[in-house]
């Protein structure tokens, strides 16, 4: 696992031990942010964040700040790990993505772009409470980008403005925009 492109391209990035964490497939990061476009000075927030790779591209291409979120230790220190390899700042928190999404929004925090990639097999368990927490952080005209699987789709209720597959990763591109 790499970054893909900017200023961080082809540096190499650690997933956490184990096979608790799925990190996005170079292929798909290279194709997601393609679609995304140039990033410039986004506010980012990357939750169950694993690796980081998501929050972590994104800033190599441009993103402004970046908050990278996963409930798991063994990947908040791979996320630690990464960031200080590349020497890059960014916030990193260890706690349950409905906590993060709750404190945000308490105090006033909105992001451009925010990543969701839960767990394949919870993404289910995940949709309702994501499609009424995001939404209060999401800045006017943000982009939320869930992935899941593809017989698992992560069903969030915002307006859908993108769909890719790619093998049996689903990428769903939505917007706070009607």
């Amino acid at each position: 696992m790499r970054v893909i492109a900017g200023t961080h391209r082809g540096r190499r990035l650690t997933a956490p031990p184990g096979t608790d964490t799925r990190p996005t497939s170079d292929r798909v990061r290279e194709s997601l942010f393609s679609i995304l476009g140039p990033l410039d000075g986004e506010r980012v927030l990357d939750l169950f964040a694993g690796s980081g790779a998501l929050g972590i591209e994104a800033l190599s291409r441009g993103a402004g700040s970046a908050l990278l979120c996963d409930d798991a230790r063994a990947a908040v220190e791979a996320i630690r790990a990464n960031l200080d390899a590349l020497g890059m700042d960014a916030q990193v928190v260890c706690d349950d993505a409905r906590r993060v999404l709750r404190n945000a929004h308490a105090r006033g925090a909105a992001y451009d772009l925010i990543f969701l990639d839960p767990p394949y097999r919870q993404a289910e368990r995940w949709a309702a409470d994501l499609s009424v927490l995001v939404p209060a952080v999401l800045a006017p005209g943000g982009r939320v980008i869930g992935e899941s699987d593809r017989r698992a789709p992560l069903e969030l209720e915002l307006p859908l403005v993108d769909e890719r597959r790619y093998g049996d990763t689903l990428i769903r591109i939505h917007t706070n925009e009607p």
